[in-house]
């Protein structure tokens, strides 16, 4: 996978009743398989969220919580472009769209990843259809929604620098 300068991924988990994001090595954005393995090694006991934006393209959201694992992607459209995309695709067991079906942009996965935290499907949905907003904007933007925009801003600048 082509590694471009918007790649990212944080964990974000609650540790002593606090939120806490961690850059994870961008390396782990090039499989799904890296990123799950990346996030059980949180130390958190209550569950970890992975947010990774690749690109200007899309973004995942991977969220684990004991032995479950879930996965929203923002564009299924992407998988025809991103291993990534195609990736998670395959774990949803949806098939890739052809070409025909790439006018829109169609968020796919588990669409209540964030439900019990706040983000409903609706908001979901709209801010992963949102065309004038990048995917480091929308992740940004349901940080601050979910409470951890601080942490996750200090992750962010791992990787974009301050």
């Amino acid at each position: 996978m082509q590694e471009t300068s918007g790649d990212f991924c944080i964990a974000v988990y609650r540790e002593d009743e606090a939120w806490e994001a961690q850059a994870l090595p961008l390396s782990v954005t090039e499989s799904l398989d890296a990123i799950v393995h990346a996030l059980r090694q949180q130390p958190s006991m209550s569950g970890v969220i992975g947010l990774t934006a690749i690109a200007d393209d899309f973004f995942v959201i991977t969220r684990i919580v004991g032995s479950q694992v879930s996965h929203f992607v923002s564009d299924l459209t992407a998988s025809v472009d991103w291993p990534l995309a195609a990736q998670v695709l395959e774990y949803l067991d949806i098939p890739v769209p052809y070409d025909e079906d790439l006018d829109q942009v169609l968020p796919a996965g588990d669409l209540s990843i964030l439900a019990d935290l706040g983000v409903d499907e609706m908001e979901l949905c709209a801010l992963a259809g949102d065309l004038d907003l990048f995917p480091d904007e929308v992740l940004g933007s349901l940080a601050r929604r979910l409470g951890f925009g601080q942490a996750f801003d200090r992750a962010l600048d791992e990787f974009t620098g301050p």
